[in-house]
């Protein structure tokens, strides 16, 4: 009988080294294509070309990684010897050589310690950019009416909020943008709420934040994307995230920092009762200082009126004593003489007068020019007081001029000589004499006389 054998190995796989490497790529390109991977950064290299080349390795293994510079210039956090990362990307293999590598495309920070070390290398660009100068800071309105809040719809970060912008000033109008403040979507969620209150300018004031927590919690006011949201907002914004100790990058591009989200909505809003209180001071001070400024105004009137009455009343007392002196004068002397002598003084006396009447009241009403028009009505008055109690003077003056005497029908009798007859038993019975009238003379012969 003819013995039958069956081959049972597996039929021969050939490739050339190509091949292979080729059918490996292809493995690992569709196995691997969106990956995390984590691991100590070491050997890192950034060539003119501007790919950055580096290994990930922990304590068995490393591999070999390259971030092109496309997709280097969005790393928030740039690649750097000892850094511990989660890195995002894709498994290739370089043919020639048989080596695969990560080709990384996202890169996050893996631990504190290279969450400070991404703090501070997005916080210096930034700076270096000039987002956290003071001279871009813009001001806050002193009273607004309308003021958004991105944050959390939920917990009491929110409530707490409301309840002191209410409480401090009842009226206020408050429009909240719900945003998810930590985790994966936080970013965009908070990015969003940013853009728009700039969109719809409603609001007069933004206050962005959160409450306390971790380094971790916290980090979506960390990220890049929300400091440059906040310096491209329209509306001036306050930066209220976690406790007063925890610093952010938001707080440093935001036009105000407040240390907590209560202080931000104390800050944002004044007390009504203690604004009201500080009108009510203002009032009480501008009462004051309007009851000094008229106290002062009406001394200087008092003083104005002395120094206008006080010349005014000397000139007329000096005018009064000149003009019974002159009366006096005039009664003893000569008819003829005196006659002309009262009208020389009387033009006189009203032409020294006049000046010494119109400087007063030109005086005066130079002073009444700069002064108060209260001032002005009472020397206005005064100076009229003085003008009443002139007139009387000059009526007098005018009714003892000589001239008036004649005019109420007494005449001046004189003799050829020119004496006046003042004694019958001065003349004699033929005696011719002359009478002076008002208007005109006669010529006389003495008839009869009776002593």
């Amino acid at each position: 009988m003819e013995q039958i054998s069956f081959d049972l190995s597996p039929p021969r796989q050939q490739f050339t080294v190509s091949e292979l490497n080729a059918r490996v790529r292809s493995l690992l390109t569709g196995t691997f294509s969106n990956i995390w991977v984590q691991g100590e950064i070491s050997g890192c290299k950034t060539f003119s070309s501007g790919h950055c080349y580096f290994t990930m390795k922990d304590a068995q293994s490393q591999v070999r990684c390259v971030a092109f510079r496309g997709d280097l210039r969005f790393f928030r956090l740039k690649p750097a010897d000892g850094m511990a990362v989660l890195a995002r990307g894709r498994l290739d293999v370089f043919e020639q050589r048989g080596e695969y590598q990560l080709i990384v495309e996202a890169m996050e920070p893996y631990g504190r310690a290279d969450l400070y070390l991404s703090f501070e290398q997005l916080k210096n660009r930034l700076a270096a950019e000039g987002l956290f100068e003071s001279d871009r800071k813009r001001p806050l309105p002193r009273y607004p009416r309308r003021i958004g809040i991105v944050t959390s719809p939920t917990g009491a970060v929110i409530r707490d909020m409301v309840s002191i912008l209410r409480r401090r000033w009842p009226g206020v109008h408050i429009r909240l943008f719900p945003a998810q403040v930590q985790g994966a979507g936080s970013v965009e969620a908070v990015v969003s709420g940013i853009r728009y209150f700039t969109r719809h300018p409603w609001a007069e004031v933004l206050i962005v934040g959160r409450g306390g927590g971790s380094l971790e919690d916290l980090w979506t006011f960390n990220e890049e994307a929300v400091a440059r949201a906040i310096a491209g907002s329209q509306v001036p914004v306050i930066s209220a995230v976690g406790h007063e100790t925890d610093f952010t990058i938001a707080d440093f591009v935001a036009d105000l920092r407040a240390p907590t989200p209560s202080a931000a909505a104390e800050l944002v809003v004044q007390r009504k009762d203690e604004l009201l209180q500080r009108v009510e001071s203002l009032v009480q001070h501008m009462r004051r200082a309007a009851h000094l400024k008229i106290s002062r105004r009406a001394q200087r009137i008092d003083e104005l009126d002395r120094c206008l009455r006080g010349p005014l009343i000397a000139g007329v007392n000096s005018r009064r004593r000149k003009l019974a002196s002159f009366v006096q004068r005039l009664q003893r002397q000569d008819p003829t003489v005196r006659l002309g002598d009262a009208r020389r003084r009387l033009i006189e006396a009203a032409t020294q007068l006049a000046p010494l009447v119109n400087q007063a009241v030109e005086g005066g009403r130079r002073r009444l020019e700069s002064s108060d028009p209260r001032l002005e009505h009472a020397v206005t008055l005064r100076i009229e007081r003085l003008r009443r109690r002139l007139e009387p003077l000059a009526s007098a003056l005018h009714q003892l001029s000589p001239e008036r005497v004649l005019d109420r029908g007494y005449s001046i009798v004189q003799t050829a000589e020119g004496k006046v007859v003042r004694d019958a038993a001065r003349t004699e019975i033929g005696d011719r004499l002359a009478v002076r009238l008002s208007r005109g003379k006669l010529e006389v012969a003495v008839v009869t006389k009776t002593e």
